[in-house]
């Protein structure tokens, strides 16, 4: 399972094996809070089956969902090197299955061997980047083409947004606008042809503008 996760990619086998001995198996049903934005950090987590989104609470309550992550995919790794609090709260959106590494048995393993950390360290710049690309989004793109790189990111590679589809305020929360805004932009994708809204699905059928 470890070598199909993108943050250990390039890590040799000898890592990964001593790295599976170390971890444990999880299995947590749906609506299920994993993570508290502040919380203490103790555990990388990689979902081995499921999904579940990431988001931060305001002070008047409101969530702003930052991304929904699936199979293969991980979160806690950079409260595995620093130890400070979580920066998200992250909730299941369905019944998840997870492999969890300990902060100290991945302490050690960096400690103990220099090659491993030097792997660890290409990953997780790379993540940063990518966190980096978010923001500028975020800042230069208007709602509009938030709301497609938004949908872009979320399909697979059969172009569907499923297990489960995501709503509008879900996409609202994403993009930080307004559900009627991202409403409006939606009945004009569709009305263009662009995407097509199931019961349990979103498709999106071919590639949307870049400007409306």
């Amino acid at each position: 399972m470890l070598k199909n996760v993108s943050l250990f990619a390039n890590v040799p086998a000898q890592y990964l094996e001593q790295l599976e001995k170390l971890s444990v198996t999880r299995s947590y049903p749906k609506n299920t809070i994993l993570v508290t934005e502040g919380d203490e950090s103790n555990h990388l987590y990689i979902i081995k089956k499921g999904k579940v989104s990431v988001f931060l609470t305001g002070d008047d309550g409101r969530q702003v969902i930052l991304n929904f992550m699936t199979e293969g995919e991980y979160f806690g790794e950079l409260s595995l090197l620093d130890g400070e609090p979580r920066s998200a709260s992250v909730m299941t959106v369905s019944p998840c299955e997870f492999i969890a590494i300990s902060r100290a048995s991945f302490q050690d393993l960096l400690k103990n061997n220099q090659e491993f950390s030097q792997f660890m360290i290409c990953e997780l710049t790379k993540r940063i980047r990518a966190l980096t690309e978010s923001v500028r989004d975020l800042a230069l793109l208007d709602v509009y083409g938030r709301v497609i790189h938004t949908l872009e990111k979320l399909a697979d590679e059969n172009n569907r947004i499923d297990n489960p589809k995501v709503t509008h305020q879900d996409i609202a929360n994403m993009v930080g606008s307004s559900r009627e805004m991202v409403s409006r932009i939606m009945k004009q994708l569709i009305i263009g042809e662009y995407i097509e809204q199931h019961t349990s699905f979103i498709l999106l059928k071919k590639k949307m503008p870049k400007y409306w």
